[in-house]
Order: structure tokens, then C-alpha cells, then sequence
């Protein structure tokens, strides 16, 4: 699995909780996008969080 290379945002593990506290494993995904980024060598592609997209953390590419 990807992470965001600007936060290092990746999947979390936790818990399903049901009426009867009965626990089973769940997955939460971070919404990553594969953009165009520019980086001190020049363009890239790479996996970025959408939180970092719109906060500006990252320049992307146009």
C-alpha cells in the first residue's frame, strides 16, 4: 500500500464495534491520489494525500 510522500499518511487498522461490542478488524484508507508533484530534481509522479493537495504542502504540476 502507498503512503503520501509529503505527510507519510497510510492505512490504519482499528475496530468494527457492534450493538453487542462484538470487534472485528476494519481497514480506514486515506484518500491518496497519484499526481504530478515538482521536487528539488524536477517533475515526479507520486502518491499525495488530498489534505496536503489542498493545503498547499505539495506544488503540483499543470
Amino acid at each position: 500500500m502507498a503512503s503520501c510522500i509529503a505527510c507519510g499518511k497510510k492505512k490504519t487498522i482499528g475496530n468494527n464495534v457492534s450493538h453487542a461490542n462484538n470487534r472485528t478488524k476494519r481497514q480506514v484508507m486515506p484518500n491518496l491520489q497519484r499526481t504530478r508533484i515538482t521536487t528539488g530534481n524536477g517533475v515526479k509522479r507520486a502518491y499525495v494525500c488530498t489534505r496536503c493537495l489542498r493545503s498547499g504542502n505539495v506544488k503540483k504540476v499543470f
